[in-house]
Parts: C-alpha cells; sequence; structure tokens
C-alpha cells in the first residue's frame, strides 16, 4: 500500500516549463549564444549544472557558468513567473491523498525561494510540510538526490 507521495513541482504541478526555457534562451542569448527553443525545453528538468555543459564549453562553464545560471534565475523571477499558472486540480489532488492518509513531500531542483513562489502558485503552499529544494542535494536532477532527501 502507497504511504508517501512525493511529487516534482515543474511540469508536474504548475505549468512551468516553457517559461524555464524562456528564461534560459533569453540568459544565453544575453551572454552571446542563441540557442533554439526546442533544444533548451529538452534539457527542462535538469538542474542547471547540467544543462549549462550541453551548450557551453569547459573553458565558457568556468567563465561565465554561474554569472548565466544566476542571470537565468533573474529573469525567470522577473519576466516569467507572473505567467506561471498551476495544472487544474492541484489542491484538490493534494487534499485527497492527505485526506486519505498519504504522506506528501515536494522534491524540487528549484531554489527554495522558488520553490516557495511555485507552491502559492499551485495554491498548495498551505498543505505542504515537507519539502527539498537544490540546497538540500549535492546532485542535481537526474541524479536522485533531491527524492533521497525528501524520503
Amino acid at each position: 500500500m502507497t504511504k508517501a507521495v512525493i511529487f516534482d513541482v515543474d511540469g508536474t504541478l504548475i505549468d512551468s516549463v516553457p517559461q524555464h526555457a524562456r528564461a534560459w534562451q533569453d540568459a544565453f542569448r544575453n551572454f552571446g549564444h542563441d540557442i533554439p527553443f526546442e533544444d533548451l525545453r529538452r534539457q527542462i528538468g535538469k538542474g542547471g549544472d547540467k544543462l549549462l555543459p550541453v551548450f557551453l564549453s569547459e573553458d565558457e562553464l568556468q567563465g561565465v557558468g554561474q554569472a548565466l545560471e544566476k542571470h537565468r534565475s533573474q529573469i525567470l523571477k522577473e519576466r516569467y513567473l507572473p505567467t506561471m499558472r498551476g495544472f487544474a486540480q492541484v489542491r484538490a489532488l493534494i487534499e485527497r491523498l492527505q485526506a486519505d492518509g498519504k504522506q506528501l513531500a515536494l522534491a524540487s531542483s528549484a531554489k527554495q525561494d522558488e520553490l516557495q513562489a511555485y507552491k502559492k502558485i499551485a495554491q498548495i503552499d498551505d498543505l505542504i510540510d515537507t519539502e527539498t529544494s537544490s540546497d538540500d542535494a549535492q546532485e542535481s536532477k537526474p541524479d536522485p538526490d533531491i527524492f533521497q532527501a525528501a524520503l
């Protein structure tokens, strides 16, 4: 019998994948790289530390990787966060699982402050007690660290 459910957030509870891809696209463009949207969209779900090496050389990673990732985060918050929406019936799903006695956790590769905003977007910020963010894992997704931290 299932006792607990761990949810990812981006693309699972909130419709945010296109916004993440656009934020990366804008950030890369600001750093001199014109990357097609679909190429970036296919990489969404990975942590930035796993996404950046797909598009940057080792030298570029060392030189601008952290600055580019920080810039992407700012773009996401300023331009795209207001356009994100929760998927239909997310709150009802969480309430039903709670009523069934399931333990619930969120396991997101988002930064902690982003995760708090996503919980509000999904309208579940008052329902979730256990959560993990990128701050709780050594390796980002697709490595299992974030899910192990949630467990």
